[in-house]
């Protein structure tokens, strides 16, 4: 009696494990050295897979259900051990159990930034983070290339293995899909989507893993790339910039204020005068202030000559005057709404292109 109790302590009847922890990727049943007898009952539950190691190699694979273990179903195993005969002998092999179901809300992020190439930026430098879905799609391959020998394989150590490769992944996969730097901060949800059918072609072959939704949640760039952006957005806003300069001239007289000095303020003021003779058909004011001949329809009236203002102006003084910034000058000289002269490198505007633009 003594000895079949003896005996019954070193066999395995029943191989079976339940998943309290919910962060369990796989685990290996304890066998405390004892051999699994012929017979054995092996149940597995549902979002789970055994997975039968002999020696370092893969053995047979079950699915859920309850299994009795004998050589008509392990025929994997009975080929590795070479069994000439009917399985009568207990075995001892290392039985893990992989959790197949859906893991969600895992979050993953760049650590360092990603170099990318924008057709609107040039290189740019990228940092994104955001969560993903995943679930266990190849047992043997998780268990060889990610889990390996590890007793009790949980979450915590995946996403430490994981997260340098997964950011390989996305670095390549947002390389080619060569989504602009502008729409990675309008489009996450869509860019997301978009990259699944990339990302999971790699993670599968590679891992054994399936990859159900993959969110990207932000993607910051430096903030000299996101100053640029806001610039653009600024002159898309503004729209015809000689436009922008009246208004802002104009707004600036009504509320009593002086947007250039007192020279700024006559100059429009003429053009404006000389703008509302021209439409009426009536008087031109002349370059002294004084009424002039009626103009003829359909003439140019001449430009406002405002005193105070030089004959030649560089685009600081022409800011100065029109009460604008030196680099909304230099735009309008570049788009041809103001003329300047170049001489050397240098820009110099004189007083009548400066009057004509206040003229327009």
């Amino acid at each position: 009696m003594a000895l079949m109790d003896f005996l019954k302590r070193q066999f395995i009847d029943i191989i079976e494990w339940t998943d309290d922890s919910r962060d369990t990727l796989s685990f290996r049943f304890p066998d405390d050295d004892k051999e699994i007898k012929n017979g054995a009952q092996l149940i597995v539950r549902e979002s789970q897979v055994v997975q039968f190691v002999y020696m370092g190699e893969f053995g047979d694979t079950f699915g859920p259900g309850k299994h009795t273990l004998t050589t008509d179903n392990i025929p994997i195993l009975t080929n590795l051990k070479s069994w000439k005969y009917a399985f009568e002998s207990p075995f001892k092999a290392d039985v893990y159990y992989v959790t197949t179901r859906l893991f969600t809300g895992n979050k993953w992020g760049t650590s360092n930034p990603i170099m990318m190439r924008d057709a609107d930026f040039g290189i740019v430098r990228v940092r994104a983070f955001g969560t993903f879905d995943f679930r266990i799609s190849d047992p043997r391959l998780f268990l060889k290339e990610v889990a390996g020998s590890d007793q009790h394989f949980r979450l915590d150590e995946f996403s430490d293995t994981m997260r340098s490769r997964l950011v390989s992944i996305f670095s390549d996969a947002l390389a080619t899909s060569k989504i602009p730097v502008l729409d990675l901060a309008t489009r996450y949800q869509e860019i997301g989507e978009a990259l699944l059918p990339l990302i999971n072609p790699v993670v599968s072959a590679k891992y054994g893993l399936q990859f159900e939704s993959f969110i990207l949640e932000n993607a910051s760039v430096p903030p000299e790339v996101e100053a640029a952006i806001d610039k653009r957005s600024s002159m898309s806003a503004i729209g015809n910039l000689n436009d922008y300069v009246k208004f802002q001239m104009a707004d600036g007289m009504a509320k009593g204020g002086s947007s250039g000095g007192a020279a700024t303020e006559l100059a429009v003021g003429m053009a404006i005068a000389q703008q509302m003779m021209k439409d009426q058909g009536g008087f031109v004011l002349g370059a002294s202030g004084g009424a002039g001949a009626p103009a003829a329809p359909g003439a140019a009236a001449p430009p406002p000559v405002p005193p105070g203002i030089p004959e030649l102006l560089t685009p600081a003084d022409a800011a100065k005057t029109l009460g604008v910034t030196e680099a909304d000058v230099m735009a309008s000289i570049e788009s041809g709404d103001l003329k300047a002269k170049k001489i050397g490198s240098a820009f110099r505007i004189t007083r009548a292109a400066l009057d004509q633009f206040l003229a327009h």
